[in-house]
């Protein structure tokens, strides 16, 4: 019997080494086939900045490597965020066998709405978020200021909210799955509502750039996420024992 244990636990470990090597693969995949771009995506992903310059304003450098070290670094986020689905894929192959058919059906909705939602969150943080707090930034200052933004500093700001938004938009998921598994409820969750409303602004201070304009953007849609996941959560209420068991 202990033997049985202990084949079954290393064929468990084999296979999650597996499934990492297959997730870690993707990301290298990717990147290479994206790398020869490295320049048109931070071209892209400064655009935001760069539209809002003066004519007579640049984006420089003050490190020798960064021309290079920041577009390469860039791609390398742009290809792990593209293999997120694949990534999910590998997460998911590994759990499922050991759900029941019922929870498989409950939480593919959830798994393919994660991925969905951290991309929109990214969308918005780029089409929405940015041009507002740039355009703000940009528009401030003495008048014989010469802005010239670093392109690492750039890169570092854009990066951690990109990041910011894409875990934010997760919200719904997560209260969902806290909901599903029993852990709490949609009736306890609406009583915190304050509580959990100066809890939302606390995180966005921590999750953005130290000022009050991204913690805001960042925010309000939070709010907007916890509502919509107290409805949806009303679908993944906890089953009974019993019926789980089944």
């Amino acid at each position: 019997m202990a033997e049985e244990v202990k084949s079954g636990f290393v064929a468990h470990l084999i296979e999650l080494r597996d499934r990492l090597i297959k997730a870690l693969l993707s990301i290298f995949i990717i990147f290479i086939a994206i790398v020869y771009f490295a320049n048109d995506i931070y071209a892209f992903v400064a655009q935001p900045l760069v539209s809002h310059l003066p004519s007579t304003a640049t984006m420089i450098a003050t490190d020798v490597t960064a021309p290079f070290f920041a577009p390469f670094k860039l791609t390398l986020f742009v290809a792990l965020f593209a293999s997120i689905p694949w990534i999910l894929h590998q997460i998911w192959g590994f759990i499922a066998p050991g759900l029941y058919q019922h929870e498989k059906k409950m939480l593919m909705p959830i798994l393919a709405s994660s991925i969905v939602l951290f991309y929109g969150g990214i969308a918005f943080c780029y089409f929405v978020v940015l041009p507002i707090i740039l355009g703000f930034f940009t528009s401030t200052g003495p008048e014989m200021m010469t802005l010239a933004p670093d392109i690492s500093s750039y890169l570092g700001f854009v990066l951690k909210l990109f990041f910011a938004f894409g875990v934010a938009f997760e919200i719904p998921v997560a209260i969902m799955l806290l909901c599903w598994s029993g852990a709490t409820t949609t009736k306890s969750l609406k009583e915190k509502r304050p509580y959990i409303v100066v809890g939302v602004f606390v995180v966005a201070m921590f999750l953005t750039p130290p000022d009050v304009l991204s913690q805001t953007l960042l925010a309000f849609p939070m709010l907007l996420l916890f509502e919509l996941g107290l409805i949806l959560a009303k679908f993944y209420t906890a089953k009974p024992q019993k019926e789980s068991e089944e």
